[in-house]
């Protein structure tokens, strides 16, 4: 009987597929994200030459966008809270994060050293710990956000065009850093612009991502309270009607 040989994808060809799969990923989602952005633009300029009301601004907002008519299917099924589990769950094993591909390499190093099954463990428990306090901090803070936009068409409008916006910006970034650093590093590119993008660090980077949120949705707040947006954009819509 011939014996079966199983060849193993070298990890340097693993890491190039990784990178370019999650670089080429991000940049898509923030095209995506970009032609969302330039409807929701289309629909508050028809918002300011008043040509919508609010209700047919509530229509718009919610239902009006490309994606949400191709994908509007979809989103029906989704009847209950429960429903987001699978969802989720289907998500956790079709997308992990550098982070996570990092910490296995880890575990699975420290468990090839000997280290007892304790310390192995920790390891895992600990990122699960902070992803945790993370995302339930996320989860808390857009709980409050998704409170407020809903409380008018006027601030959901306002919400949607300012975290699109800021996905973009993300997407585009990330995603940009990570292609540039994949062929600076495999073409061998030199020069003091190569270099400063090799050398950016994708830890420092989350916490300037981070920031960038903060700072993004409190310069947001400040504009739409001291502007007065919400009665502004409510007049256009009064004209309109």
């Amino acid at each position: 009987m011939p014996s079966i040989s199983i060849t193993w994808i070298p990890p340097a060809v693993g890491g190039v597929i990784g990178v370019t799969v999650s670089g080429v990923f991000l940049l898509v989602i923030g095209l995506v994200n970009l032609a969302v952005l330039g409807d929701m633009l289309s629909t508050f300029r028809k918002m300011r030459r008043g040509e919508l009301s609010a209700d047919e601004l509530e229509r718009e907002v919610t239902f009006g966008g490309l994606f949400s008519r191709m994908f509007g299917v979809l989103f029906r099924l989704v009847t209950d809270s429960w429903h987001m589990y699978p969802i989720g769950f289907l998500f956790g094993l079709g997308f992990d994060t550098v982070s996570e591909i990092a910490l296995l390499a880890i575990s699975a190093g420290a468990a090839a050293q000997g280290l007892s099954m304790s310390t192995v463990v920790a390891l895992p428990l600990i990122f699960a710990s902070g992803m945790a306090l993370m995302d339930t901090a996320d989860g808390a803070f857009m709980a409050k956000a998704y409170a407020w936009a809903f409380a008018s068409p006027f601030r959901k409008m306002y919400y949607n065009l300012t975290m699109t916006g800021l996905s973009v910006f993300v997407a585009l970034l990330v995603g940009g850093v990570e292609l540039s650093q994949l062929v600076i590093d495999r073409l061998g590119l030199g020069g003091p612009v190569f270099d400063q993008i090799a050398e950016l660090d994708f830890g420092a980077m989350g916490f300037v991502i981070v920031g960038a949120f903060v700072a993004t949705w409190v310069v947001a707040l400040l504009v739409f309270r001291l502007r007065h947006v919400e009665d502004r954009w409510a007049g256009m819509a009064e004209r309109a009607g």
